[in-house]
């Protein structure tokens, strides 16, 4: 990896990107926002001959490939080509599809196998050690959204199975984390009131009701609401009737 902050994100970039074009007014509004200097085309030549040096001494063992048939110098931008390899995006990626394909079908335990491989990749917050400019804040949001969903459906997919004792600490921690998540409350909820926790899952109810009225100005969804009144009627909870979808 390069050591200096802006070849770090534009090399984010390119991988973010990986077989895409980024174009150079990208690069440059990731770089310097809305204030690029003169010399923004001389700089930016200068930081991509940086990490074609780089590139050329990581693939030292192979005289087969060129730096340049790595970062590829395009029409409009630069992309990056990794030869058939794939970056952690985008295994992430194609592992969330395939779970989710699986959790769409009802085939709960893979569901749960396959969306769990792909939370594996995150080992700490996305791209914790580089500087973000606006193209990658877009990309850490859009990643943060796609790891929350893959989330939730593999704890969904857990509850499917009867796993609810197992997940009961998970979700108290999401909780605290994101109090205004209705899904996150809704599993949490399915989880205490499985393991026979009826009060507790309760105050969870009162709880992200009490915050979403406090921070949005609105009341839990219906089917939070419905949640609610299954546990206190004592009734049994439809757990693969999607119930607990409730955000």
């Amino acid at each position: 990896m390069p050591t200096a902050a802006k070849p770090c994100q534009i090399l984010a970039l390119l991988a973010m990107n990986n077989e895409r074009v980024v174009s150079k007014s990208a690069l440059f509004e990731e770089l310097w926002e809305n204030k690029p200097p003169h010399s923004a085309t001389t700089t930016l030549h200068t930081y991509i001959h940086q990490l074609r040096r780089q590139i050329s001494r990581a693939l030292a063992d192979d005289p087969t490939v060129d730096s340049r048939d790595v970062l590829v110098t395009e029409r409009s931008g630069y992309s990056l080509r990794m030869t058939g390899g794939d970056t952690d995006v985008q295994e992430f990626r194609r592992l969330s599809r395939a779970g989710s394909d699986a959790f769409e079908r009802r085939d709960n335990r893979t569901a749960s196998a396959v969306l769990a491989d792909a939370l594996a990749l995150w080992r700490g917050p996305l791209l914790s050690d580089i500087p973000f400019g606006p193209q990658l804040a877009l990309h850490a949001l859009s990643l943060g959204d796609l790891r929350l969903a893959a989330l939730g459906r593999r704890i969904e997919a857990d509850l499917r199975i009867g796993r609810h004792l197992e997940v009961l600490g998970e979700l108290r921690t999401l909780s605290v984390r994101h109090p205004l998540n209705e899904s996150f409350a809704a599993h949490y909820m399915t989880a205490l009131y499985l393991s026979g926790d009826v009060g507790t899952a309760l105050r969870e109810f009162h709880r992200i009701r009490t915050a979403l009225i406090a921070e949005l100005g609105v009341e839990p969804a219906s089917r939070l609401r419905e949640l609610q009144q299954v546990i206190l009627g004592g009734d049994r909870l439809p757990v693969d009737a999607g119930l607990l979808s409730a955000a």
